[in-house]
């Protein structure tokens, strides 16, 4: 939300008018001699002036973050600079135009950034899932010490960190051959932090924690699936899922795959093993990774010993013992990035929504989108917003999909007529099958055996009296079927034959959101145009 003087109550505005009148009036004012204690409270003045600003800066960048509390947060600064200069006014000696001055710049920054990016900012904002129907029930308030782990310089965790070699191997791995992990994990949370930090921040967690778990996990990537049955951002198993509301709804999508709702759900999971577990926040994430009754076990074993207890330690699985050090060295280096010379991507990722001005892939969209702003540009933003939809199934015109204001803007600028969204247009429905040439039969030129020779005179009697074939009947016209070829998938397949794709995954009894085909399988083409 722009932070802008229109929410300046009239009464301050009128305060802002009397001190330019001032400056205009009595310029003489600022020459006048002032005494040591008027000196000091001017002083003291321009003091609270540096922090209004400073204040107003931290809550843009919180703005360009997307984070909920920008908006409150400038204008508070904005109402505390005007309270400055309210003071600055009755005070001998106080320069009433500097202030005034420095008042003007900050708004005129926020006034161009918001014109530089008004191309970009197209849209409104991010609506709710339909699965997030509301919160699950109270959690339990242990998560504070997890908050206080994390996020307290002065708590031994930061000793922990500083001095456990599994942590600082978990580091080092980060910081070395998995630093292009630990980037594209930052990039997708900045993309999702909306609809994902809310959830755990009005539990009372960490979102340095929520990052470190995302990161390991999935690298943020909302349809990451593992062998094992876990799915989604958080890697939820089936049965545990259930148990926090995540699962197929009605449609047949799997809400494991909704970032909102696994952010939710996630946060609940982390709260109830807090307070089984005394409150440890590595037995903690062994429960998350290593199973929940296996964690409790040990726990109740150990007599309150810690995980790092070569007793504890070892009853857990390999995978464990590597999971844990490295969402803490994740955790970390989100904290810290700058300590460990890490410079995480600057991220555009104010949300929005789009309403399709005509129909569309996932995969068309990244083409014409381009990769304005972006390293390898927003096929992955889109997926992850936008998890019900395969990115090469058709979404109907009309349809509202979730995006970023600069994703908006650079779809009503690329995508919705010109030379870049015909030839994403063209790129996507191109038909494989078109490049292979069939040619017709040709006459053949070469010897030919022969039978018995007739005259001609024979041959035109002997056709004389064959009687004529009769007539074939019209063929009939062919069954509205089709039998998937290996590489087939079902967007492709709608793009060839112009179907809807819910339409067409509901006569075949798929479900979303993978669709999955098998060679040799007959669909019956439904809700298509040829």
């Amino acid at each position: 939300m722009p932070l802008m003087p229109a929410s300046v109550p009239s009464v301050r505005r009128c305060s802002l008018l009397v001190a330019v009148s001032l400056l205009v009036a009595v310029p003489s004012a600022y020459a006048q001699r002032v005494s040591a204690r008027d000196k000091a409270r001017v002083d003291a003045i321009e003091q609270r002036m540096a922090a209004a600003e400073k204040r107003y800066t931290d809550a843009l960048l919180l703005v360009a973050n997307a984070d909920p509390k920008g908006s409150a947060e400038g204008d508070a600064a904005l109402e505390d600079m005007e309270d400055v200069i309210d003071a600055c006014i009755g005070q001998k000696g106080c320069q009433v135009g500097t202030l005034l001055a420095t008042y003007k710049r900050l708004l005129k920054k926020r006034a161009d950034d918001s014109a530089g990016d008004a191309a970009d900012e197209a849209g409104d904002t991010l609506e709710a899932d339909p699965d997030h129907v509301g919160p699950l029930v109270a959690d339990v308030p242990e998560a504070a010490r997890a908050a206080a782990l994390l996020n307290d310089p002065r708590h031994a965790f930061d000793e922990m960190v500083e001095y456990n070699p599994a942590i600082q191997a978990g580091i080092r791995r980060w910081l070395t051959d998995m630093r292009p992990a630990l980037l594209t994990s930052y990039e997708n949370y900045m993309n999702l932090r909306a609809v994902m930090w809310p959830e755990w921040e009005k539990r009372g967690l960490p979102e340095a924690l929520l990052f470190g778990i995302l990161a390991k996990e999935s690298n943020g990537r909302v349809h990451a699936s593992s062998r094992a049955g876990a799915a989604g951002l958080m890697q939820f198993m089936p049965a545990t899922g259930r148990r926090f509301g995540l699962g197929p709804d009605g449609t047949g999508f799997d809400t494991r795959f909704d970032a909102r709702s696994a952010a939710e759900a996630s946060a609940a999971y982390m709260n109830e093993r807090m307070g089984q577990l005394n409150r440890n926040i590595e037995l903690a994430l062994a429960a998350y990774n290593g199973g929940e009754g296996r964690a409790l076990r040990v726990f109740n074993q150990s007599a309150g010993q810690g995980f790092w207890t070569d007793s504890v330690y070892n009853q857990f699985p390999g995978e464990t013992k590597d999971y844990v050090p490295m969402v803490i060295a994740a955790a970390w280096i989100f904290l810290h990035p700058r300590q460990y010379g890490v410079e995480f991507p600057k991220v555009n990722a104010q949300p929005a929504t789009i309403r399709l001005a005509r129909s569309t892939t996932i995969y068309e969209l990244t083409i014409c989108l381009g990769s304005a702003g972006t390293r390898d540009g927003y096929m992955r933003v889109l997926r992850n917003l936008n998890p019900r939809y395969e990115a090469d199934g058709w979404i109907p015109a009309g349809t509202t999909i979730n995006a970023t204001t600069r994703i908006a803007g650079l779809y009503n600028r690329e995508c919705v007529s010109g030379p870049r969204a015909d030839l994403a247009r063209a790129l996507i429905t191109a038909d494989l099958n078109a490049a292979i040439k069939r040619p017709q039969a040709a006459a053949y030129t070469g010897n030919v055996a022969v039978g018995d020779v007739q005259s001609m005179q024979s041959a035109v009697a002997a056709a004389a009296v064959v009687p004529a074939a009769p007539a074939r009947p019209a063929p009939r016209p062919a069954a509205r079927s089709y039998k998937v070829a290996k590489g087939d998938t079902l967007g492709r397949i709608a793009a060839r034959f112009q179907c809807d794709v819910p339409a067409l995954a509901r006569a075949n009894g798929l479900r979303a959101p993978a669709y999955a085909l098998k060679p040799g399988q007959t669909l019956k083409l439904e809700g298509c145009g040829r």
